[in-house]
């Protein structure tokens, strides 16, 4: 059922690891597939990372395939997820019989316990992330007028953009997913600068909206010891909780950042100064 797995890793792992090793073990690529639902599997919060381009089909969600005693039951018997549109045109995500349409950069919040999830929209990208929940919230489409967007940085330091947080306790209840959307100005390049830590989360990058010749290098490994993953468009990065995660990409672009772990503070987060990084 699963495209991939990734394990979780141990900082020391990076020391002699070849750039090749660092994209085995963390960057998820080939999520988009016309007329398929792609999904990887994380061990680091148990995350599902997933795509599903519809076409002009119709694709549901699989149900578990093993082990045997849970083949056939939902996927969401024990997980919530949540679905952002990244496409060109309106998607119809389909849960339990009930039609929610999204536009490009929209989000659903997908509770626990739902049995069938269907995907349509000829133009639709879906994005995809999953994780394990201990309670069902209720179904919920998020929008633009939802949130209350934050301005950070400034274009004299290359980072102007926009944070969109969708689903997080002040705007969509959830279990442990935490997920937003940043956009970055024209002319900006750095995103999550200065750039941060969290012990008790591990994250989820998804860099899209970027020209087909255009790449992100992203910065991941302790502070005092940086390495970097050159990504492509609609390509995932899984950053451990040990590790550093800011980019800078040949142009603008956007991302989607998700998180889960013990708790839902936003704030949650170490900074570090740039002056430390190496």
């Amino acid at each position: 059922m699963y495209e991939r797995v990734y394990y979780a890793t141990h900082p020391q792992m990076m020391a002699g690891a070849s750039n090749q090793d660092l994209r085995d073990r963390h960057l998820v690529s080939g999520l988009f597939r016309p007329g398929e639902v792609v999904l990887t599997y994380s061990h680091g919060e148990r995350f599902l990372i997933g795509g599903a381009v519809p076409a002009d089909g119709v694709l549901a969600l699989p149900h578990q395939t093993e082990p045997e005693s849970v083949a056939g039951h939902p996927l969401l018997e024990r997980r919530e997820l949540g679905v952002v549109n990244i496409g060109s045109g309106e998607g119809i995500v389909t849960v339990d019989g009930e039609e929610v349409r999204l536009a490009r950069y929209e989000a659903l919040y997908v509770p626990m316990g739902s049995r069938t999830v269907t995907f349509a929209g000829a133009g639709a990208r879906f994005y995809l992330l999953s994780v394990p929940a201990h309670a069902a919230f209720p179904l919920r489409k998020v929008t633009a007028a939802d949130t209350s967007p934050m301005r950070r940085g400034s274009l004299e330091t290359s980072n102007h953009r926009t944070i969109s947080q969708l689903i997080l306790p002040h705007v969509c209840q959830s279990a442990s997913l935490c997920l937003g959307l940043t956009r970055l100005d024209p002319g900006s390049v750095w995103n999550t600068m200065p750039p941060h830590v969290h012990e008790r989360r591990s994250e989820i990058y998804l860099y899209f909206d970027l020209e087909d010749d255009g790449r992100v290098f992203h910065y991941m490994g302790q502070p005092e010891d940086l390495r970097h993953i050159v990504m492509r468009n609609e390509e995932a990065v899984i950053s451990p909780p040990w590790s550093v995660h800011m980019g800078a990409g040949t142009g603008s672009y956007s991302f989607i950042w998700a998180m889960a772990g013990e708790n839902l503070d936003y704030e949650d987060m170490n900074v570090i100064d740039v002056c430390q990084l190496r």
